[in-house]
């Protein structure tokens, strides 16, 4: 699926149609350069999963865990950013590879840093500057993933 998102509303729309067609489990790589548009995505999507809260980036934490409600069942969230990892190695010192259980959704952004070692993704989301607005592109590669992209209703899909 792509889309052409012209401005910072439709990435939010794009965060708030991601939220609604969340499944527990769900292992989400988002890639693109640096101020592509992937915290502003995530941050769309944990609001509108129910998190009240402040979205921090988690650029020097390296991870920020979230609890939502999906379907009246709780869900942790798990939101990382691995931009600043030196190496694959360091993902699986942090101990983040027990995160991806099955039942956390995970938000990876610089999954690159973390090749090898990284869970594959159940969703690949590739955003990229185009003009004034960002270019977007939602793969699957999984049962789940899949299930996610046909839950996903956003009208701005091409």
């Amino acid at each position: 699926m792509k889309a052409h998102l012209r401005d910072e509303s439709h990435t939010n729309a794009l965060g708030v149609s991601l939220a609604r067609a969340l499944l527990p489990g769900l292992s989400i790589h988002l890639h693109g350069d640096l101020g592509a548009g992937k915290t502003a995505l995530t941050r769309a999507l944990l609001h509108a999963a129910g998190h009240a809260g402040t979205v921090k980036s988690p650029t020097y934490t390296l991870s920020e865990p979230y609890r939502v409600t999906l379907d009246g069942q709780p869900v942790d969230v798990i939101h990382y950013d691995l931009y600043r990892m030196g190496s694959p190695e360091e993902f699986l010192d942090t101990g983040f590879r027990e995160d991806f259980d099955g039942h956390n959704i995970c938000i990876v952004e610089w999954p690159e840093k973390a090749e090898g070692v990284l869970p594959p993704p159940d969703l690949r989301v590739t955003l990229s500057v185009a003009g004034d607005g960002r270019d977007v592109e939602l793969q699957a590669f999984s049962a789940l993933g899949l299930s996610c992209l046909q839950r996903l209703h956003f009208p701005q899909i091409l």
